[in-house]
């Protein structure tokens, strides 16, 4: 998630209160069974870059959040708020923008032709609420402007792209075209590196334990000792393991076949005073 995209173009994330309380929102939104696919909201047809007039649904509600927080949380998102992954300009895609963001390191940059292809996108209607809003910010679609969303409907639309993007980005990475970004990141060890000792700082891929939304958050995978694990940083640890699902380190091995790594040949034997512990 975000929090704003302002006339300096720096980019913060937003904190763990502030992702709870948008989650809670979307939670109560797909309680509801509202239609996913409507485009009308409180009687009038907007689009979400109307809706937004051009900016994220973040820059509408900084204000009101601020009002909300406590004194703790103010304190906390302050913190938050220091910490800034880079600055792009006012021109930078929303995808661009939102895969650089703090603690989306996992996520690769999805073709905006991949998209656009309603045949890559089927089914997804029906998982996310205010799709076509969700889909319009992504796009960076812009249309005349309209009357505003209430803070709730903002929060609703900023959490819903970010749910559209994930389940795309899930897809998209089982592509030729996908694989070879997350190839360049591996190499790159952005997914981290394996913390067992015996596996010698081997670079693992991201991998979810479900394909279904909401379920379990994004796991690492070891390609020489073959187990997951958290990831190191609390920022990635909040991401969705459904935006990258349970096939795509394995297939992405098959498809790199010369990247699998052999097992280790040592394993750790615990010890008291130099002597084996007898297992009962």
């Amino acid at each position: 998630m975000y929090r704003e995209r302002g006339a300096g173009g720096s980019k913060t994330e937003v904190g763990p209160v502030d992702r709870k309380r948008i989650n809670e929102a979307l939670d109560k939104h797909l309680e509801r069974s509202s239609p996913s696919t409507s485009r009308t909201i409180n009687g009038k047809d907007k689009s979400a870059q109307s809706v937004l007039m051009g900016k994220h649904p973040a820059d509408q509600r900084n204000a009101s959040l601020s009002k909300n927080n406590g004194s703790d949380e103010e304190s906390e998102t302050d913190s938050e708020d220091s910490d800034v992954s880079g600055s792009e300009g006012d021109d930078t895609s929303w995808i661009s923008w939102f895969c650089n963001l703090r603690g989306n390191e996992f996520f690769c940059e999805v073709d905006d032709d991949y998209i656009q292809d309603d045949f890559n996108l089927c089914g997804l209607s029906g998982q996310v609420p205010y799709y076509d809003y969700a889909l319009d910010l992504i796009l960076d679609i812009e249309s005349s402007h309209g009357d505003m969303f209430t803070e709730e409907q903002n929060e609703l639309v900023e959490s819903a792209a970010e749910m559209l993007y994930g389940l795309i980005h899930a897809r998209y990475i089982l592509t030729s075209k996908g694989m070879a970004a997350m190839l360049d990141k591996y190499k790159s060890y952005d997914f981290g590196r394996c913390p067992r000792v015996y596996c010698c700082g081997q670079p693992c891929l991201p991998v979810g334990q479900s394909d279904v939304p909401r379920l379990s958050t994004v796991k690492i995978y070891c390609p020489r000792c073959e187990d997951i694990y958290y990831p190191r940083s609390k920022y990635q640890g909040n991401i969705d393991g459904a935006y990258f699902g349970n096939t795509f380190p394995h297939l992405f091995l098959m498809t790199y076949g010369h990247l699998k790594p052999q097992k280790p040949s040592q394993s750790y034997v615990p010890r008291v005073f130099g002597f084996k512990i007898h297992k009962p």
